[in-house]
C-alpha cells in the first residue's frame, strides 16, 4: 500500500478542497481528472508529480492545522473581513472534515489574536481596534530596525539574491496592478528578513502580530499610488542592507513601518463617521 493509499477520507477532501483553491488561480492543469486519481494510484496519469506540494503538506501536517491555514488564507485574503462569523458546521462541510479538527482550529486562531470566541454567540473574525493596531505598529518598528541592522552586518550573498528576487516579483505585480499578489510577497519579503536573522523567536513573535495587523496592512495597499510608493520603500531597504550599514539599514526599516503606520491612521480617519 503506497501512501497515497493511506490518505484517510477527511485528508483526501482536503486534498480536493485545495487542489480547486488552485483551480481558481487560474493555473491550467494537464490532467483534469486528477482529483479522483488522487484516491486510486491506479487510474490514468500521475498525479503525484502534479499535487505533490499539497500532499505533502497534508502528510506532514494534522488536519487542524491543514483547517487553521485555511481559515488564515479567507482572512488575509479578505474573503473572510473583521467581524464575520465562522461556524463549525459550515467550515467542516466546506472542507469535507469532521468538526473535532475545527473546533480545534478555532481555539488555536483565538490564541493567535486572528479570532475571538463569544460565549453564546459564536466564533467570529476578530476586529482590532485602531488604537492595538497603533501599538503592534510601534512594536513591530523596532523589530524591523534590528532586522534591518542585523542584515547589514550578517546577510549572505544568496540571501540577498533571494530578497532581490522577491523584490522583482513585487515590482512586476505593481506594473500589472495585481495588489492581492503584492500583497502575499510583501508579506513574504518582510518574513524572509526576519527569519534571515536566524532568530526563531523572533520570526513566531513578528508573525503572531503581523498577522494580527492583516487587514490594516491590505488597506495601506488598495491603490497604485501606495503600491508604487511600498516598493520603492522596499527597494531602498534592500539597498540600504545591501551597503551593509546597519544604521542606516535599521532606520529605512524603522521608517518603513512607522509611514505604515501613518496610512494606517489616515485610513482610519477616512472611516470615521461624520457627526453633525
Amino acid at each position: 500500500m503506497n501512501g497515497v493509499e493511506l490518505i484517510g477520507n477527511e485528508r483526501a477532501a482536503l486534498v480536493n478542497y485545495f487542489l480547486l483553491i488552485v483551480d481558481k488561480t487560474g493555473i491550467e492543469r494537464s490532467n483534469p481528472p486528477m482529483r479522483a486519481s488522487l484516491l486510486d494510484p491506479h487510474a490514468a496519469g500521475d498525479p503525484a508529480s502534479t499535487a505533490h506540494s499539497t500532499i505533502a503538506m497534508l502528510r506532514s501536517s494534522s488536519l487542524t492545522s491543514a483547517v487553521q491555514q485555511e481559515v488564515e488564507r479567507l482572512i488575509f485574503s479578505g474573503e473572510l473581513g473583521p467581524g464575520d462569523k465562522l461556524t463549525e458546521a459550515w467550515l467542516a462541510d466546506r472542507l469535507g472534515v469532521s468538526r473535532g479538527p475545527v473546533r480545534e482550529a478555532f481555539r488555536v486562531l483565538e490564541e493567535a489574536g486572528l479570532l475571538q470566541l463569544e460565549k453564546n454567540r459564536g466564533v467570529f473574525v476578530r476586529q482590532i481596534p485602531i488604537e492595538e493596531a497603533l501599538e503592534i505598529f510601534e512594536l513591530r518598528a523596532m523589530m524591523e530596525a534590528h532586522v534591518g541592522a542585523t542584515l547589514a552586518r550578517n546577510a549572505t550573498e544568496v540571501q540577498l539574491r533571494e530578497l532581490e528576487q522577491l523584490i522583482g516579483q513585487m515590482e512586476a505585480a505593481v506594473a500589472v496592478d495585481d495588489e492581492p499578489l503584492y500583497y502575499r510577497l510583501n508579506v513574504e519579503f518582510h518574513e524572509r528578513m526576519v527569519s534571515f536573522t536566524g532568530n526563531r523567536k523572533l520570526l513566531l513573535l513578528y508573525r503572531k502580530l503581523t498577522r494580527e495587523l492583516s487587514l490594516f496592512r491590505r488597506r495601506n495597499l488598495n491603490d497604485q499610488a501606495l503600491l508604487q510608493m511600498s516598493v520603492s520603500e522596499h527597494r531602498y531597504m534592500l539597498q540600504t542592507i545591501v551597503s551593509k550599514d546597519a544604521t542606516r539599514a535599521a532606520e529605512a526599516l524603522k521608517q518603513h513601518v512607522l509611514m505604515s503606520r501613518e496610512r494606517t491612521l489616515r485610513n482610519a480617519a477616512k472611516r470615521q463617521p461624520v457627526t453633525q
